[in-house]
């Protein structure tokens, strides 16, 4: 394994990236989105969730309670700073372009931007010129589900992640006065909540969703109150108002595009269960149906084997991608609901604790699992390409949850290929995947092609251009050229085959010349020159070689 390269000591001079990066193993990487002054807890969350080392007793409001680990716990991270009040495709590409120049075996980014084609894509164009350097990129498909067509990183030589549930609940039952218990979830469990019947109350339609201000002129006061989960109110403010209003406990009812996938939003200040839209419906339907309509919470805590999982989330974005329907998106999919990680600071509130993590969910949660799965790989073998690495993370992948039924989506039914690419990540068997599909960066070239690229397109993407020329002899006899060249300031310029051997006359030979930029900015002007030149015991063929600079 390879030690970290010797740049990472000391002070950082790049003024997008972070300072101070924090070393903890053998292998190193870098985390999208991430920094050690962490603002909004993202990075620290997704960097932890790569590459974080042991810490026990790691919990969240005491639940998931147990030693925490990254996937790859043993790896370097280096954490570049691309996100402040938004995610510029400047800094982004800009740090992936010094992680590049750094050494990372793997690239981890958990953000995106929206469909578009490879040729005008920061996060594509930088990752095509990683795995040009062997460097695995794995990046979030984005949390736009479960509507079709709603991928980020859609490009073939990205591994696009989507999200699925783990076996664990943080169980919070309602029981009906008939004795009839639905289950939800909760972070926040109080032990001292009395497990006795209190009254059940919808507020109606105008105040379902619990607005701040909205409860006013309704009787909440000692009743467990139902509230529906919709857009610009957040379950904090739902659970104030309830709580300001004299409600003893809240309900929170999912969206119907949620499904029956339970992904709790935030720790709210009042005992709460959070529940689906269809089981919410239910309890409507009860209420309206009795005179005096009464339920109790029970706080069962952490509960592990939910055989269901892996459930593909509601948000997890689906397929087909948009910019290149011939291939499969997304790629993968791995945990990313209800996900422990480190967070920089205490969600309680308490300086005092060393014990900082946080519960959250989306494709920025999971896409760290398969960047840390990546690593591991890349660590035990090292000779594997990004493309083999893919290869034997997708054609190992689970396609049945833990019944040994098909991998099910938000309605518990079958999900499809747009939901799980090649299904859910197995790590133990990625690492010994028997056969691999193997490519290098230039078979996309074809691919890219095929789409309807222009050369200027396919050149931005490659950061190269090919170019064929064809010679004819036209000395007569045998005939040796070797070539050398001469290449324009800023340009890298490569010529296969370097020697041609020529029997007789007018027989002809083709060769390839290979254009990369090395600097966009070489000199005042909007052009560089050179030359190649063949030659032989008697001959010099020349070429001029001109490189404009297209701003």
């Amino acid at each position: 394994m390879q030690p970290p390269p010797a740049k990472w000591k000391g002070k950082c001079e790049f003024n997008f990236t972070a300072c101070n990066k924090k070393l903890i193993g053998a292998r190193y990487f870098t985390i999208g989105n991430g920094t050690p002054l962490d603002e909004d807890g993202h990075g620290t969350h997704t960097a932890s969730t790569a590459a974080g080392n042991f810490v026990p007793g790691a919990n969240f409001f005491g639940q998931a309670n147990g030693t925490a680990v990254g996937i790859a716990p043993r790896a370097h991270l280096a954490i570049y700073k691309v996100c402040t009040e938004d995610c510029s495709e400047s800094d982004t590409l800009a740090a992936m372009d010094i992680a590049i120049d750094d050494g990372v075996d793997v690239l981890s980014l958990s953000l995106g931007w929206p469909s578009g084609p490879f040729a005008f894509d920061g996060i594509a164009l930088g990752a095509f010129s990683a795995i040009q350097k062997g460097i695995f990129v794995s990046c979030s498909a984005a949390n736009s589900g479960p509507s079709y067509g709603t991928l980020s990183n859609e490009a073939p030589w990205i591994l696009t992640v989507g999200a699925s549930t783990i076996d664990r609940k943080l169980n919070a039952t309602l029981v009906l006065a008939d004795g009839e218990e639905i289950d939800g979830e909760a972070f926040f469990q109080p032990k001292d909540f009395p497990p006795t019947q209190f009254p059940l109350v919808y507020p109606g339609n105008s105040a379902g969703s619990c607005d701040p201000g909205s409860l006013k002129n309704i009787n909440v006061r000692g009743k467990i109150v139902l509230c529906d989960i919709v857009g610009g109110t957040s379950p904090v403010d739902q659970a104030r108002a309830v709580m300001v209003a004299g409600g003893a406990a809240i309900i929170l009812i999912n969206s119907e595009p949620a499904g029956l996938i339970i992904s709790v939003m935030e720790p709210v200040p009042l005992p709460s269960t959070q529940i689906s839209y269809d089981v919410g419906l239910k309890i409507k339907a009860y209420i309206n149906a009795t005179t005096t309509p009464t339920a109790k919470l029970l706080f069962r805590g952490t509960v592990i084997g939910d055989k269901h999982a892996p459930v593909v989330a509601a948000f997890s974005s689906r397929g087909p991608s948009i910019a290149s329907r011939g291939i499969l998106k997304p790629d993968i999919i791995g945990p990313g609901v209800n996900i422990l990680a480190a967070w920089p600071s205490s969600i309680e509130g308490n300086k005092n604790t060393k014990f900082t993590f946080n519960m959250i969910s989306g494709t920025s949660m999971s896409c760290p699992h398969l960047s840390g799965v990546a690593a591991l790989l890349r660590s035990v073998h090292p000779g594997w390409s990004p493309a083999a690495i893919k290869s034997a993370i997708m054609t190992t992948a689970d396609v049945v949850n833990l019944a040994h039924n098909l991998i099910e989506d938000q309605t518990l039914q079958p999900a499809d290929v747009f939901a799980t690419g090649a299904g859910h990540v197995n790590p133990s068997r990625a690492n010994d995947p028997g056969l691999v599909y193997d490519i290098q960066p230039q078979d996309y070239i074809p691919y890219l092609c095929g789409l309807h690229y222009t050369d200027r397109e396919v050149a931005i993407i490659t950061q190269q251009k090919t170019y064929t020329r064809t010679l004819t002899n036209v000395a007569g006899g045998n005939s040796s050229y070797v070539v050398q060249i001469f290449p324009p300031e800023g340009v890298h310029v490569t010529v296969e085959p370097s020697k041609l051997d020529f029997m007789e006359q007018n027989q002809k030979t083709t060769y390839a010349v290979t254009f990369s930029l090395l600097s966009s900015a070489v000199n005042n002007l909007n052009f560089t020159q050179g030359y190649l030149v063949w030659t032989s015991a008697k001959y010099s063929v020349r070429s001029q070689i001109v490189a404009i600079i297209l701003n």
